[in-house]
């Protein structure tokens, strides 16, 4: 799920002091400002590379080649959507297409304040492919109405039973 919390350049501050003297401590402090914001703010990159006495470009350049980091909050629902060869095979593609189709849906460019849908490759799930993980829980078997329904904000644990999933 994804935090509610907004940035505050001071919190933002003291993660990053708090982080700094740790050998690679880039990486731990993206998580950090992550987990704490929901989304590393463009303000961090700043006062990361002051911090680590690093360019402001490299700074950046960490933040923009790991996909996980965001530059926003994520919507109130986020699909990673698995789009990798084992379930390519089991239809994921198809799933795509009918949420563009049918729901105005379109996955890797559907990121707003209510959903945000993204693209993974491979989740570890592939003999029960097509999978996503919706808001961090591991759902598969996935058919079109219900990737639509946890679109739309549908229980998971619903979603899981459905597929025969008895967590």
């Amino acid at each position: 799920m994804a935090s509610t919390a907004v940035w505050d350049e001071g919190k933002a501050r003291e993660i990053i002091v708090r982080l700094a003297k740790l050998d690679g401590a880039m990486l731990p402090i993206l998580h950090a400002l992550q987990d704490e914001f929901g989304f590393v703010h463009a303000g961090a990159t700043a006062l990361i590379a002051d911090a680590l006495n690093v360019s402001r470009a490299e700074a950046h350049g960490v933040i923009s080649f790991y996909h996980d980091f965001r530059p926003k909050p994520a919507g109130r629902r986020v699909v990673k959507l698995c789009r990798a060869e084992a379930c390519q095979a089991n239809g994921c593609e198809e799933l795509v297409a009918e949420l563009r189709r049918h729901r105005g849906l379109d996955a890797d460019n559907q990121d707003d304040e209510r959903l945000t849908i993204e693209t993974v490759y491979c989740l570890g799930n592939c003999a029960l492919g097509p999978s996503a993980l919706v808001d961090g829980e591991l759902v598969g078997r996935l058919d079109a109405e219900r990737l639509a329904d946890l679109c739309d904000g549908g229980p998971v644990q619903v979603a899981q039973t459905a597929a025969g999933d008895t967590r």
